[in-house]
């Protein structure tokens, strides 16, 4: 990637003398030269942290003028107009970062060993390389025992922090070592420090990060540390220097070495030498999509590699640290909860920008309470006037009850219009939050706005304010100059009128070029405000003093989804530079959906732990399996030649079955089984003091031999009455369900009559629901629904009748309970029994058609339930049937929606009328009731009544107490049973699929060409990429057309901007749209063969963006094809760099065309050109 050099450099690379000394020959460190690879950027001196803070406030001197009222926008206008344009349509190019900020650990008490401004001068005119090759050399010369912490840290103008020595130590010490500390402490220096240690033992180094663009950096970063020539880099881009000593790669990239090392399918490893591997932004294992490749480099790395894993704060280092010693060996756990550079957090509202917090830092800020907000905004004085309140007692002693009458959160009891009412009145423009980040010098800033054209509208808002002096102005354009001159494609022209006076975008939707740029001139200060979507938080060296947080949610496919505590502290952590700040600050902004609560409660939510994401793929099936090749001899035999062994399904086995999720599951398993234990041990002894047996002995011990006999007596009268009384009921409910059979069956032929349901849900809650009445199951011959009653056991009914101890036959067969279907006016079908239905009305639908020759509404009714597969949910279950529900179509929705509702039903149109046999029964049961009640009053008028009560409630409580044992036993039982290792079913499900698909035999281990070239191939579905490329319809294309149909394998997430106007792509040509079609019937199949065994792997093919390549790959130049294009010039960039990606894969795949070969590199050699070819240097 063409990047540019960065003239600002972090903290420990600050402090490089500015002279660079001459190479000398044969020197086996070299510097970078600045000059050489900057290009395009002419170098500004940088001024000490003072004199640019000094500069900074000099210039704020500005004319009210410069920030006229209108026009206005506000951050949520500027998001609001954006419905789906999130940045998480980067795909495999550039990944959202799975954050975090603070967490307890081995070092809780870790103290900055220097604040920022005692940062002392240089001590000798010594550049860092020229250092770190001076110890190097002494290293050799005087051997590996002079390597200890502080030989290290001597390379360094400041002193280390505690934290840095500790992880250091364990290093030297042979452990592997896991530090999780808050974004921008300094974790890099830890791995420079063991690069230094490692090529000082003339071994090699591998760094590894998420991102191409986070590689590029730090093979920048390594080169000045450590000279050309014992740099490299390893990205799908790039490869220089491949076999230096400090090797910098993505991590796909070293998961593919790893897979030679461990599986059979090619020899070599490509670890030869490696003592150590730095994984850097180790908490993207928790990335949905890629976060299995973390948890595989660990399984497989060989146990004599050191582990360096550096991580945001997550709540789980220990399980992490943990999981690795388990797996790969002795490992330390080092972790840091305080930031270098303080961070101090604000809310901006319409007219102030206020502490977020307390003095103590504790609870939110009362001034930004919503009832303090109202009663400013309302004009009431008391609350405008501090210190005239303060002056005044009585006013201050009604400051103080107003005090009082909030919660410590912050919360009010304004109704939820007012609550809008305030939070609306109070939205800032970005002008007005900008006005008080420039008057307080908290310039410069990211400003978060997470959508590409929010960002746009804030810089073309600002374009006519200036945040530069007239010196910055004409560096900037000076810069511009020099970079229209060497990539002149990729200028936005649209952001130059914002960028020479100060602001940028930064987002998924620029040129890679055009980022870099915008990076180095905020970096070097020429840039005062960035407006960034939240990609620019993963990891990438752009400090701020400030952040802003534009809101605090975002909108997704499904509406708006609020940010995660880890997405907030990341974004966060980008504020405060080490050397240069005293403080950092984070500024949240009020909107229409979120206040300062909101904000409190997200930012002591605490961070998230990390989440396994491991998951099967078909390159990790072929390249664990894998272990026979399938060769043909030169003399004509069709004989199979084995050329090594494979790895067995077991051997296999054991590497899945040691994710990190299984690690934390088995924890999880061990601690839930040791609590089912305990918690069964005392319901049982429990349930031994709640026997009948057990109350009896009590009652004998604490009562008078009379009065233990009366109450004794009583009660066992009382039981026996209590059994009645449940008879009788059990016979009044089947009288009742014989009355509404005989209803129902009269409106089988009639109308469809409204009814009400009742039934109490697990919670006791009752629920009363108005529906139409369809009919019984019985009547829908050939229906679903009647298959599923008749077949399923869920639904059986014939049991119900045989325990009900009814004395007449006609009664029981009367009563026998039957199913029937209704649908609510909440669009859900409800399948039930007579025993739910509460009452039924006169009112409902006509059964007549609306229409001649249309079906009857009884019949249509009938077609929709028959028309999909429904799942059906038990809402209630009894004795006498259950109550099903399932959710409605778009079909029934009309029709729902004409159920009235139950206040609207009169009750003079219940047609509900019962039987006499059921009035009889009705008397029965509440004579019975009537005559348990009676005796237990008697009970309670006995002697011994009160001593008897006392041990009865006493038991009651134990009882509730066992039932919430048991719960929880369930609960226990229910987590264990649902704990297994993850990973092996997925594994064998894709496994089934090579099998079937003749890329591999599982049982032989013998893999196939098709294996061979799924094995090597880099993708999101090598197996559909290997079919795809092995087709001989490709054979026939041209260089431009191979391109276009690769295009279309990798489009997935790219997307047209619909706010484009008169905008267009180019479409493929006749013969590529030919072949996409054919090769559509091919993935269809493959689908088809996924759906069969449970594989949910997407297989890519998408024509749309076709042209769109086949036009590069034809030779148009950048401004032909953007011309009223479509597509954001980031997007189209990132589709074809994916293009170019998959081309230079094609001639180092196995078993190949050399056709297909030699096209697929003429392809890929014409297409990475500027603006979108990405030079490393």
């Amino acid at each position: 990637m063409n990047t540019l050099t960065l003239l600002s450099h972090s903290p420990h690379t600050t402090f490089h003398s500015s002279a660079v000394s001459p190479n000398k020959t044969g020197s086996s460190l070299q510097p970078l030269s600045c000059s050489s690879a900057l290009g395009f950027c002419f170098p500004k001196p940088l001024f000490p942290p003072a004199q640019i803070a000094s500069r900074v406030r000099i210039s704020y001197k500005f004319r009210r003028s410069l920030f006229p009222a209108e026009p206005q926008l506000s951050d949520v206008d500027e998001e609001d107009d954006d419905d789906d344009d999130d940045d998480d349509d980067v795909a495999a190019d550039e990944y959202d970062d799975v954050p975090g900020q603070a967490s307890d650990g081995v070092e809780d008490e870790i103290e900055t060993s220097m604040a920022a401004s005692e940062v002392p001068a240089f001590r000798s005119e010594e550049s860092k390389w020229q250092r770190v090759e001076k110890l190097c050399n002494e290293f050799r010369e005087f051997g590996e025992e002079l390597i200890d912490v502080d030989e290290l840290a001597s390379i360094y103008d400041f002193r280390i922090d505690k934290f840095q020595r500790l992880a250091i130590q364990a290093f030297l010490r042979g452990s592997s070592v896991v530090v999780s500390a808050p974004t921008s402490s300094g974790k890099t220096l830890i791995a420079e420090a063991a690069a230094v240690a490692t090529v000082a033992r003339g071994r090699r180094l591998f760094y590894t990060t998420p991102l191409k663009a986070l590689s590029n950096q730090k093979f920048r970063e390594f080169r000045e540390t450590f000279g050309d020539n014992n740099v490299g880099l390893l990205t799908g881009d790039s490869a220089l220097n491949k076999d230096a000593q400090v090797l910098i790669m993505t991590t796909e990239i070293l998961r593919n070495m790893l897979y030679q090392s461990v599986g059979m399918v090619s020899s070599g490893s490509g670890l030869f030498h490696v003592d150590v591997i730095v994984l850097d932004e180790v908490h993207y294992l928790s990335d949905i999509y890629r976060g299995t490749v973390w948890e595989e480099i660990v399984i497989y790395c060989p146990k004599e590699v050191q582990l360096i894993c550096l991580s945001a704060t997550v709540a789980n280092p220990d399980e992490l640290a943990g999981w690795i010693g388990q797996i790969h060996g002795k490992t330390e756990l080092v972790t840091s909860s305080k930031r270098p550079v303080p961070l101090t957090w604000h809310f901006s509202t319409k007219t102030s920008l206020l502490p977020l917090l307390d003095e103590k830092g504790k609870s939110m800020n009362r001034k930004l309470s919503l009832n303090y907000l109202q009663h400013y905004a309302s004009g009431d004085n008391s609350f405008k006037d501090e210190r005239s309140r303060r002056r005044n007692f009585k006013k201050h002693e009604s400051d103080i009850s107003y005090r009082s009458s909030l919660s410590i959160h912050g919360k009010s009891s304004l109704s939820k219009n007012d609550i809008n009412t305030t939070r609306r009145s109070q939205v800032p423009q970005v002008i007005d939050t900008l006005w008080h980040l420039k008057a307080r010098d908290m310039l410069p800033a990211i400003w978060f706005i997470f959508s590409r054209k929010g960002c746009d509208a804030a810089v073309q808002y600002l374009e006519d304010r200036k945040l530069l002096d007239e010196c910055e102005m004409s560096e900037v354009d000076l810069a511009l100059k020099r970079f229209r001159l060497q990539y002149p494609d990729a200028v936005r022209e649209s952001s130059v009128k914002g960028l020479l006076r100060g602001v940028a975008a930064h987002h998924a939707g620029c040129l890679p070029l055009w980022k870099s740029f915008v990076e180095e001139l905020f970096q070097r200060g020429l840039v005062k405000v960035v407006f960034a979507t939240e990609t620019l938080a993963a990891g990438i060296n752009m400090p701020a003093r400030t952040a802003v947080i534009s809101s605090l949610s975002k909108r997704g496919e499904s509406g708006r989804i609020q940010l995660s505590s880890n997405e907030l502290l990341q974004m966060a952590g980008r504020a405060g530079r080490r050397g240069i700040d005293e403080s950092g600050h984070a500024v949240l902004v009020q909107t229409p959906y979120e206040g300062a609560e909101e904000c409190c409660k997200l930012l002591f939510a605490g961070v998230e732990p990390l989440v396994s994401q491991f998951a099967a793929s078909y390159g990790m099936v072929l390249n664990l399996l894998a272990g026979a090749k399938v060769t043909r001899r030169l003399i004509e035999s069709d004989d199979l030649k084995v050329l090594q062994a494979g790895r067995t399904l077991e051997e296999a086995r054991k590497l899945v079955e040691q994710s990190f999720g299984n690690y934390v599951s088995s924890n999880v398993m061990l601690a839930a089984k040791e609590e089912l234990t305990k918690v069964e041990q005392e319901i049982q002894a429990l349930s031994s003091e709640v026997t009948d047996d057990a109350i009896d002995r009590k009652s004998q011990k604490m009562l008078s031999a009379m009065a233990y006999n009366e109450i004794a007596n009583l009660q066992e009268e009382l039981r026996a009455e209590k059994r009645l009384r449940t008879e009788l009921r059990r016979r009044m409910e089947l009288r009742r369900m014989s009355a509404l059979k005989l209803l129902l069956k009269e409106l089988e032929d009639g109308h469809l009559p409204f009814m009400c349901l009742q039934y109490k849900d697990s919670e006791g809650i009752q629920h009363s629901v108005p529906a139409v009445y369809i009919g019984k199951v019985d009547s829908f011959d050939g229906t679903k629904v009647k298959n599923m009653v008749y077949t399923n056991d869920c639904f059986a009914l014939n049991a119900i009748v045989t325990e009900l101890s009814v004395d007449d036959t006609e009664s029981q067969l009367d009563g026998r309970p039957s199913y029937y279907v209704a649908l609510g006016s909440d669009n859900s079908w409800y399948l039930f029994t007579e025993k739910w239905i509460k009452t039924v009305y006169r009112t409902g639908f006509p059964n007549v058609a609306l229409a001649r020759g249309d079906a009857l509404p009884k019949e249509i009714m009938r077609t929709f339930l028959d028309k999909a597969d429904i799942q059906w949910e038990k809402l209630a279950n009894s004795e006498l049937g259950g109550l099903w529900c399932s959710e409605g179509s778009l079909e029934t929705w009309s029709w729902s929606l004409n159920v009235p509702v139950l206040s609207s039903n009169s009750e003079d149109d219940e047609v509900l009328k019962m039987s006499q046999a059921y009035y009889e029964a009705l008397e029965c049961y509440k004579e019975q009731r009537n005559k348990v009640s009676r005796l237990k009053k008697k009970i309670a008028r006995t002697e011994g009544f009160r001593e008897y009560k006392k041990i009865i409630d006493m038991t009651k409580f134990t009882e509730e107490k066992i039932k919430r044992l048991k719960a929880r036993s369930n609960r226990l039982i229910s987590r264990i049973e649902q704990i297994e290792p993850s990973g092996w079913k997925e594994f064998m499900q894709v496994s089934n699929v090579i099998h079937e698909s003749r890329a591999l035999d599982i049982n032989t281990h013998i893999i196939f060409p098709l294996g061979e070239t799924a094995a090597a191939i880099r993708g999101e579905n090598e197996l559909w990429l290997a079919m795809v490329l092995r087709s001989q319809v490709l054979l026939d294309l041209k260089p431009a057309q191979l391109a276009a149909v690769c295009g279309s394998l990798v489009s997935e997430g790219v997307k047209v901007r619909p706010w484009k106007n008169n905008s267009y792509i180019y479409e493929a040509s006749t013969i590529v749209i030919n072949i996409i079609n054919l090769l559509d019937e091919q993935r269809n199949s493959l689908l088809e063969l996924q759906e069969k065994h449970g594989v949910q792997i997407p297989c890519c093919l998408d024509s749309q963006f076709s042209g769109m390549v086949e036009a590069w790959a034809c030779g148009l130049t950048w401004r032909e094809i953007m011309m009223d294009c479509a597509m954001d010039e980031g997007d189209l960039a990132r589709l074809l760099r994916r293009t170019i990606d998959l081309l230079a894969q094609i001639p180092k795949l196995p078993d190949i065309d050399p056709l297909l070969q030699s096209n697929a590199m003429t392809a890929s050699n014409v297409m990475d050109r500027p603006p979108i070819s990405e030079l490393a240097g």
